[in-house]
């Protein structure tokens, strides 16, 4: 038997950050709905620890805040979202808990949430202003994919191998640094 339907309430933005405060499970809002955030497997995390390693000094170098997994960005009037990490070189906004003008932002893709990344986030995140490009790391296989922004164009890059030059950073990514240590999770059949 399955649950019973839930009435799904709209938040406003102040309502969703007051929620967040003082939850024990991280909510993404989508256009004023809550969402519970699932938790991460292995991979995904020793590959968002890799993902700071590697970026945090470049980040760093340039004058930027590099976050991982905890800092809200807000992507509409109602939409907030916890990237996997996020680079935001642009000064803070009023409101501490949450940033909107990131010029990098990471997300590791897994069998449950690729669906989402691709479509939903990439389409809101790409909208962003400041946002000059969107890294999408596979948890499944070697596999790292850049869609940077060139004036009016978005420029789709996908490699296995290699390095993979970082917009607003000025670095390269080596993709086999990235899966360092990681065993892959299973693709299901």
């Amino acid at each position: 038997m399955g649950e019973p339907a839930r009435v799904l309430k709209r938040l406003s933005p102040e309502a969703y950050l007051e929620l967040e405060a003082s939850s024990p499970v991280k909510h993404e809002l989508l256009e004023g709905i809550p969402y519970a955030v699932a938790g991460a497997g292995r991979a995904h995390n020793l590959i968002v620890s890799n993902l700071h390693y590697l970026l945090y000094p470049l980040a760093r170098r340039k004058g930027c805040r590099l976050y991982v997994a905890d800092m809200k960005l807000k992507v509409g009037e109602a939409t907030f979202y916890y990237p996997d990490l996020m680079v935001v070189c642009a000064p803070p906004p009023e409101n501490p808990y949450y940033e909107e003008a990131p010029c990098l932002v990471v997300e590791v893709l897994s069998q449950n949430t690729e669906a989402v990344d691709r479509r939903e986030k990439l389409g809101r995140y790409l909208a962003l202003p400041s946002l000059r490009g969107y890294l999408l790391v596979s948890a499944q296989r070697p596999l790292a994919e850049l869609c940077r922004k060139e004036g009016e164009e978005v420029v789709h890059q996908a490699l296995e191998a290699g390095g993979l030059a970082l917009p607003c950073l000025g670095g390269t990514l080596a993709v086999e640094e990235v899966y360092a240590g990681v065993e892959l999770e299973a693709e299901e059949a």
